[in-house]
């Protein structure tokens, strides 16, 4: 029987905190009030969604519609997962707490090729039937009247090759959602005031520019797709936006996501041409944002956020010719704030002292370059536009501005490549090193990330294929190469993987089953990570029952297409009809032709955003044109942040934690308070150090999932402060669970709260495994307070184990009698030893000593801390 939220989201799963749903920035509107109700259902984990920036794009400009409101739910962590299921608890948004089944509409990102496994099982966890077939019905369609959600799927996987996944989505999106989505939210509300049904509807739908709706098409026994009836389009457009950065300002979550910044985009698409490269085909043409908007979202967001890290997003960010100016301006703005700037895989050979200086300083972020290949004739293959000397311009400008260890990122498997061209990625690292010495420096590092270049569709290389042996093949000859080289680690991708990434991202329809099956094998994306074997047998089991091995085997022997052969050969393969010849992404499938045998010819193709058209056939009414902004006028580099250690006062405040801000972990209110403080503007002091941090010291940990009203946490500043201003700067950006009580300004020649806590008290709710009388919990508590010495084995940091008299901690014990709420819980109040030197008396210690004295076991319901008590002085 389904139970309420609340009652999962407990401290024994996982970062509960995730699933709150209360972040700054998160957007409530109300229910009634809203017409279209959308989810937008991120198939990861929190950490990994809740900051993707197009998920928080869209959100916010959903939720800018009118008569719209848009939630969000993500992957729940296997814990909770069974917790849902166990109780039969559908899966749920995490603002509203609602069930799934509950709102109009739910878009899935689909960037990733063995995703969709993990889509599944948010549908299967909601009680979504998978299959669009399954929720299909002749009715009107109304949610109230219990019609199911319409599920969609977008994203860059969703556009280049929808085929695998048709039979899950009533529709999918296609390109870019900013203009798409709103306009599918007025269809949705239009169809619902005309009571259409669900097939009337998602045929209005597919009369939008970006919207396929797969069940008005059919496969034909070559792959191909076509409609089957004369009203839809028989190619469907790829949508194209302007990037809006304002939207990217907006949640902040408690816990540490993977990208635990603020992101605003600068760039839009790439027209570099690399001929590998997915992205750089479907998000053309390139579309340079502002300068001016660029800072001004940069400045704006990160004093909303109090974030201390921000990223300028773009398939090539240095082709964005303002990102010195634009990295400078914002650096020498926010120079006091201790704010770092991190940059994704940049172009090594546009990378100067103008760039190493906006993400250089203080806490200097890793320094990414993609090679891609090791030799000059596999870059021109593959149109990286790099050359050796351009490569070691780059690398060697990074060394000289302090930076000890490089990443790069290389292929192997490409069109053309030979044993010679696998070796030179080993011989260019090596090279490398030898050029970037320094008297006084130590061996320049790399880490490096070897990758099996997978064919993606729409590219000039999907036609190309390379047998997982020869990957195998390929990784030895270069693991034994770096086996020589000193400071160069090397990371392969497991070939597996890469083999069915292939599989499903160029396959059809027919795939379908197999990733249903592969699903119900447990093959979820996590499970290529937890248990690569286990993962990779429940992929290979499904495509045997669905009878595809032999499919499989031609990704696997690198015969999917063709084998290098005779020229006609050759031309007869590329004539072949693929499965996502209907989608119109702009490029020319005749020119992507053309590009590959340029590819095989060695040559090149120049950048058309700086040099003539490449006649790709994107740019024109449809998608636009590039737009290159010349750049601003290069700012005056304003220096580093030099922590200032100033320490004018120190202020003590007393805090509470209460409601669900209990499942906030000790070191998310670590991140917490010090976002707190940047955005309450109030004058901190920093550490000094190679990583200076805000000196605000919180007196000791509260258990996760405990409640108090007696925390502490000292802050000195750089400035005297009016303590009442202090106190209602920082109520205003605090959140509402978390209260303060009370401010003082302590000493600055006193010492921190955090030496001087003595002792803690604690009103904590137990259950006894049998019914107990009041009587019998008073005879207990004068059990324990009878004993001299209760012992317990404790392990230290160290990994000794050491006896621990827990009776000593142990100051008060006694009954809340006026709170007994049953024969089975009570409460009771203890005050113990809290000094942060290991001997805590913690409320699981007093559970122990319960169970010692009364033989039976004890259950430890609830945590509340009603004081911290410090050394008077």
């Amino acid at each position: 029987m389904a139970v309420a939220v609340e009652a999962l989201l407990t401290p024994d799963i996982l970062r509960p905190a995730r699933y709150l749903g209360n972040e700054l920035g998160a957007v409530r509107k109300a229910w009634d009030a809203a017409v279209v109700r959308w989810v937008l259902t991120y198939p990861e984990v929190y950490e990994v969604g809740a900051c993707n920036l197009g998920h928080i794009i869209l959100y916010n400009i959903l939720n800018t519609q009118p008569r719209q409101l848009c939630d969000r739910a993500y992957l729940p962590a296997p814990d909770l997962a069974a917790k849902l299921r166990a109780t039969q608890t559908p899966l749920f948004a995490v603002e509203s707490r609602r069930p799934l089944t509950d709102f109009d509409i739910l878009g899935f990102s689909l960037s990733y090729e063995l995703g969709a496994t993990n889509i599944l099982e948010m549908l299967d966890l909601a009680g979504i039937p998978l299959t669009w077939k399954e929720r299909a019905s002749d009715n009107s369609w109304n949610v109230e009247q219990g019609s199911w959600p319409l599920i969609f799927a977008g994203g860059q996987t969703a556009t280049s090759n929808p085929e695998p996944y048709a039979d899950f989505f009533d529709f999918i999106a296609l390109g870019d959602g900013e203009e798409l989505l709103p306009e599918i939210g007025l269809v949705l509300e239009e169809g619902k005031a005309a009571g259409l049904s669900r097939e009337e509807l998602l045929l209005d739908l597919a009369l939008v520019p970006g919207v396929y709706v797969p069940q008005f098409y059919d496969m034909a026994a070559d792959g191909s797709v076509h409609p089957n009836r004369p009203d839809v389009p028989e190619r469907i457009l790829r949508r194209v936006a302007t990037p809006m950065p304002a939207y990217s300002i907006g949640l902040v979550p408690y816990v540490q996501t993977v990208h635990d910044r603020l992101v605003v985009e600068i760039r839009r698409g790439c027209t570099r041409g690399c001929r590998f490269c997915q992205p750089g085909m479907l998000t053309r043409p390139a579309r340079d944002v502002e300068p001016e908007q660029v800072i001004e979202s940069l400045e704006q967001g990160m004093r909303q956020t109090g974030y201390n890290e921000f990223s300028l997003l773009s398939l090539s960010c240095s082709d964005y010719l303002a990102l010195p100016a634009v990295g400078m301006e914002i650096k020498n703005r926010l120079k006091n704030e201790n704010i770092s700037l991190s940059l994704p895989s940049q172009r090594v050979d546009r990378f100067d002292e103008n760039i190493a200086n906006i993400i250089g300083g203080t806490r200097q972020s890793g320094l990414t370059f993609a090679p891609e290949a090791g030799t000059q004739r596999m870059r021109d293959i593959i149109n990286k536009g790099l050359t050796n000397e351009e490569l070691l311009r780059g690398v060697k400008t990074a060394f000289e501005q302090g930076w000890d260890k490089v990443k790069l990122y290389f292929m192997i498997g490409l069109p053309g490549e030979t044993d010679a061209d696998v070796l030179g990625i080993a011989e260019t690292v090596r090279w490398l090193q030898q050029q970037c010495r320094g008297k006084g420096r130590k061996l320049l590092n790399f880490n490096i990330t070897i990758s099996n270049f997978t064919p993606k569709p729409h590219t000039p290389f999907q036609w190309h294929s390379v047998a997982s042996a020869e990957f195998d093949r390929k990784q030895e000859l270069l693991r034994r190469e770096f086996r020589r080289i000193k400071g160069a680690k090397a990371n392969f991708t497991d070939v597996r993987i890469s083999a069915m990434e292939d599989f499903v991202g160029r396959g059809d329809r027919r795939l379908a089953p197999v990733l249903r099956r592969a699903w119900e094998l447990g093959a979820g994306m996590d499970s290529w990570f937890e248990s690569l074997d286990k993962a990779f047998a429940a992929w290979t089991d499904a495509i045997a029952e669905s009878g595809l091995t032999w499919k499989y085997r031609l990704v696997e022997n690198g015969e999917w297409v063709m084998e290098h052969g005779a020229g006609s050969n050759l031309s007869s393969a590329l004539d072949k009809q693929l499965p996502w010849d209907h989608l119109d992404t702009g490029i020319d499938k005749n020119w992507l032709k053309a590009d590959l045998q340029r590819a095989l010819d060695a040559a090149t193709v120049p950048d058309c955003s700086f040099d003539g058209c490449s006649h790709c056939g994107v740019c024109g009414t449809d998608f636009g044109h590039n737009i290159v902004i010349e750049p601003p006028p290069m700012p005056q580099f304003e220096g580093h942040f030099a922590p200032n250690q100033h320490r004018a006062m120190r202020l003590r405040v007393w805090f509470g934690k209460r409601g669900d801000m209990a499942l906030v972990s000790h070191l998310d209110m670590v991140r917490l308070f010090d976002r707190v403080v940047r955005r309450a503007s109030i004058p901190v002091s920093y550490t000094g150090g190679f990583h200076p941090s805000p000196r605000i010291s919180i007196a000791n940990a509260l258990p996760l999932g405990a409640t108090s009203v007696g925390e502490i946490v000292d802050f000195e500043l750089t400035q005297l402060m009016d303590v009442a201003a202090f106190q209602e700067s920082l109520v205003a950006q605090l959140p509402e669970n978390i209260p303060v009580y009370r401010v003082e300004e302590i000493d600055l020649k006193a010492m921190a709260a955090t030496r001087l806590l003595e002792q803690a008290e604690y009103l904590i709710t137990v259950a006894s495994a049998t019914a107990a009388t009041t009587q019998a919990w008073k005879n207990w508590i004068e059990a324990i307070k009878a004993r001299d010495a209760i012992w317990t084995e404790q392990t230290t940091k160290s990994g000794q184990v050491q006896q621990v008299n827990l009776r000593d901690r142990l100051f008060e014990l006694d009954l809340v009698e006026e709170n007994l709420s049953s024969d089975e819980s009570v409460m009771l109040r203890y005050v113990g030893n809290c000094r942060n030197d290991g001997s805590q008396l913690r409320p699981d210690h007093v559970i122990f000593m319960l169970q010692q004295v009364a033989e039976q076991e004890f259950q430890l319901l609830h945590i509340h801390r009603r004081q911290l008590l410090l050394e008077a002085v």
